[in-house]
């Protein structure tokens, strides 16, 4: 059985109570959650305190406690960047309110899967700008969940949300001016009452 086969019936077996099943799959992934992790690092600030390594073992175990059903690699791999994006924003809020207010955590939003122009973006603007994003396009909140944060390819987000290359790469072109969009405009605004 190859490795994705390997880990999706791991996946299989911990979603039916086999406890056993996560010492198996942590071998398996951890590799690849840390790759995740440390281009999550690429985009923050230098002198961040939490480290790779510490949010790797943080997602996962969240990963291994939530109820829902993971289905294959792919879809544990999206999971567990939706969990380190939620540690990360958990993070910049208790060091925001630590600073009292100050500029809290920034992170680059650069690379292939740009949002800005490798412009620092407020992480607590980000996580704003995708919950208004969900309200208004629950697929392309996804989207940027699996392609920016997952660091999955566009056929591996075709493939997760059941549509076409070609209909991700417009959703994501649209959902990454939206954010563009919304992170600029607070940004101006707020730069406007300083």
């Amino acid at each position: 059985m190859n490795e994705g086969g390997e880990v999706t019936r791991l996946l299989g077996e911990i979603g039916k109570g086999q406890k056993d099943a996560i010492n198996d799959l942590l071998p398996l992934v951890y590799d690849e959650l840390h790759r995740l992790a440390r281009s999550y690092f690429r985009r923050e600030r230098g002198e961040h305190t939490l480290q790779p390594t510490a949010l790797v073992h943080e997602a996962y175990i969240r990963l291994v406690d939530q109820r829902a059903p993971l289905e294959s690699r792919g879809h544990f791999m999206a999971v567990a960047a939706t969990q380190m994006r939620r540690i990360l924003l958990d993070y910049a809020r208790k060091h925001r309110a630590a600073r009292r207010g100050g500029d809290g955590q920034k992170v680059m939003l650069e690379d292939t899967m740009a949002i800005s122009e490798q412009q620092p973006v407020d992480m607590i603007l980000l996580d704003a700008a995708l919950h208004k994003l969900e309200t208004l396009d629950g697929s392309q909140a996804q989207l940027i969940e699996l392609r920016f944060f997952g660091g999955l390819s566009i056929e591996e987000t075709a493939d997760i949300m059941g549509v076409s290359p070609a209909t991700v790469k417009r959703s994501w072109s649209s959902a990454r001016a939206f954010l563009h969009r919304e992170i600029s405009g607070v940004q101006r605004s707020t730069a406007g009452l300083s």
